[in-house]
């Protein structure tokens, strides 16, 4: 026996419930969907933060070698060698320090920060999601 075949005794409504159980999927995937699409934008929004942060790290690390090379204006190279790469967001600031002085072995640092916004709708009487978060990046080397 199958579902559309109707035994003696037995009552039609199931078969009706079985004709009605077509378009249950597509429900369902239109109540999931709403989820998938949040946390897709959500791997979206920190696959960018991490490019950032990547980004922000390797140009520490650059200025922070081109400053360390060139002593006696150390601040000045390494500030001019990470503006010149040109990858860095807009919006960065860049530090430099030489705290034990201009002096060969001692340490040169560089400081990238940047502010980074994370923005995701909301939905479902879920409120927006809207964070501003610092990534600070920073590299040392020893004046050479």
């Amino acid at each position: 026996m199958n579902d559309y075949e109707i035994e003696e005794g037995e009552s039609p409504v199931r078969v009706q419930r079985v004709r009605n159980e077509k378009g249950q999927s597509f429900v369902e995937f239109a109540l999931v969907l709403p989820f998938l699409v949040f946390l897709l934008l959500g791997i979206i929004q920190f696959g960018r933060a991490w490019h950032n942060y990547i980004t922000i790290t390797d140009a520490a690390r650059v200025g922070a070698r081109a400053g360390a090379v060139s002593r006696t204006t150390a601040c000045t190279t390494a500030t001019t060698k990470i503006n010149s790469l040109g990858v860095i967001p807009a919006g960065s600031s860049v530090s430099c320090t030489t705290p034990g002085g201009l002096v060969t072995g001692q340490p040169l640092n560089i400081q990238i920060t940047y502010s980074f916004s994370i923005g995701l709708p909301g939905y479902f009487g879920v409120p927006a999601l809207n964070r501003t978060f610092t990534l600070v990046s920073t590299a040392q080397e020893r004046l050479e």
